[in-house]
């Protein structure tokens, strides 16, 4: 498989999001609980105080998957954290490693920041 590109979501990728989080619901037969519009995710993700962040990771041209996370706070720490939320890897990228690269990626992004801990 060739190399997995991962990059930070944009307000342009909102449609893509919310189709990945659809497939990741449908993988978990949770589709039922889905109410997310693009319009709740456009401004919750990109908004005035925006709730989480998005990374989104490409094979070529292709979306392999999605990485979804939000700051969290460790008072004994005394700093921020990383809670990664959802990691969804579409099945056509399963088994190549693009998991474990996102995993990588987070635990990078959570040290850049001085984050005390990575958790899901």
């Amino acid at each position: 498989m060739a190399e997995l590109e991962i990059r930070p979501a944009t307000e342009w990728d909102v449609p893509l999001i919310l189709s990945l989080i659809r497939e990741l619901a449908e993988y978990e037969r949770l589709s039922h609980e889905i109410v997310a519009t693009e319009e709740m995710l456009r401004d919750s993700l990109f908004g005035e105080r925006p709730a989480a962040e998005v990374l989104l990771g490409y094979v070529g041209d292709d979306p392999a998957g999605f990485a979804l996370f939000f700051h969290s706070f460790s008072t004994f720490l005394g700093r921020l954290g990383i809670y990664l939320e959802d990691l969804y890897v579409r099945p056509e990228f399963r088994g190549a490693g693009v998991g474990r690269v996102f995993l990588r990626h987070l635990a990078r992004l959570a040290k850049d920041r001085g984050c005390g801990r990575l958790e899901w």
